[in-house]
C-alpha cells in the first residue's frame, strides 16, 4: 500500500459542521472514507495556518487517492492537496535505478 499526505482546507460551510459536529466526528468520517478506498487513516491532526488539517493514509494505489481527492473536492466542504509519501527504502531503489537526462541547454 502507498501513503499520502491530504492537506486539508475547509470551506466556510466544512467549518461550521465542524463547530457543530466536533473534531474527532471529522476524524472518523475520514476514516470511514479511507476504509471506503481500501486503506485505512495512519494519522488525522487539526492545524493552524494555510491548512486546516492533515491527513496522513495508507491506500492501495494511486487511482485510490484520486478518488478520494475527487469525493472531497466535489463535496464543496473542503479542498484537498494531496502528496505521495514515499518511504527511505523506495527512495534508495530509485537512487540506484539510472535513468538518461539532458539538462537545459545541454
Amino acid at each position: 500500500m502507498a501513503k499520502f499526505l491530504f492537506e486539508v482546507s475547509y470551506t466556510r460551510d466544512g467549518a461550521q459542521g465542524i463547530r457543530t459536529a466536533g473534531g474527532s466526528k471529522r476524524r472518523d468520517a475520514v476514516a470511514r472514507v479511507a476504509e471506503s478506498a481500501g486503506g485505512h487513516i495512519e494519522s488525522f491532526y487539526f492545524a493552524f495556518g494555510d491548512r486546516d488539517a492533515f491527513v496522513v493514509m495508507e491506500l492501495p494505489d494511486n487511482q485510490s487517492a484520486i478518488a478520494v481527492a475527487l469525493t472531497v473536492n466535489a463535496s464543496g466542504a473542503a479542498s484537498l492537496r494531496s502528496v505521495v509519501l514515499l518511504t527511505p527504502e523506495e527512495v534508495d531503489a530509485a537512487a540506484e535505478r539510472s535513468v538518461e537526462y539532458t539538462p537545459p541547454g545541454g
